[in-house]
């Protein structure tokens, strides 16, 4: 058992275990991550049947799916992390951990891994509930769908980190992650479609970092993306990942905001 806890892989399940549990226990960030993505869809379900979304070659379910998502990437996911990794900071944990055998990289990684499997889980729950009460087709191109998701949980795991290098308290993390939260919920196809906004505000919107997922996503159960047009939100994608990695080495804080 101990040989196994000397690999990268060890270090990081054991980190995920001991993080998993943490979680359980805080009541409040539980609700917001379990609890507030599985309520969200429902709004957005009586927002598109406002919107002609017929003129766009859009239908409910090619809406609700993609925000379905997209809601578990930012509140399971995003929201969580930036107040995990500030927790884990301010109570010296982090810093404790770099004394030992773990790298930095699995340090973050292994802190991370509870939030994204439960983003991961409920994204796959809330697709198969689409499924089944909107009567949702099997997506046309699966490929994309599940590029678009990896990369979501990437990006915004790398985000959560840069984010929490800039929080000063467990307390603020909810006002430090809210911009992107709201950003991304308005702005980035989850909520409204950009097709349906002006071509102008579409293509400063193309370049948000939760935009490319979206788009991916609902590409692929649509079908409807070629690969030219793939190719624009997969490199929007991997270069707002570059740039959070980046960040989070230069900026990322190992030790408590004093």
């Amino acid at each position: 058992m101990s040989g196994a806890l000397t690999t990268p892989v060890g270090r990081m399940t054991a980190l995920a275990r001991a993080e998993l549990t943490l979680l359980g226990r805080n009541r409040s960030a539980l609700l917001s991550a379990v609890f507030v993505p599985l309520a969200l869809p429902f709004s957005v379900r009586s927002v598109s049947d406002q919107m002609n979304l017929d003129d766009v070659g859009l239908s409910v379910a090619l809406v609700m799916v993609p925000a379905a998502i997209g809601f578990s990437l930012l509140f399971a996911v995003y929201a969580t992390l930036v107040g995990v990794f500030a927790a884990r900071r301010e109570e010296l944990v982090l810093k404790r951990l770099r004394a030992g055998e773990l790298r930095d990289t699995e340090i973050l990684c292994g802190a991370a891994l509870p939030a994204a499997a439960l983003g991961l889980a409920q994204a796959l729950i809330m697709t198969a509930g689409c499924a089944v009460l909107l009567d949702v087709p099997a997506p046309k191109a699966p490929q994309l769908a599940v590029v678009g998701l990896l990369l979501g949980l990437t990006v915004c795991t790398a985000l959560a980190a840069v984010t929490a290098s800039f929080t000063r308290t467990v307390e603020s993390a909810q006002v430090t992650s809210l911009p992107l939260v709201l950003v991304s919920m308005t702005a980035s196809g989850i909520v409204v479609p950009l097709e349906l906004l002006p071509d102008r505000l579409t293509t400063v919107c193309q370049l948000l970092p939760l935009t490319p997922v979206i788009t991916l996503v609902r590409g692929g159960w649509s079908g409807d993306l070629s690969a030219y047009e793939t190719l624009g939100p997969l490199m929007t994608a991997l270069a707002w990942t570059a740039v959070g990695v980046f960040a989070v080495r230069r900026w990322f804080r190992w030790e408590p905001r004093r």
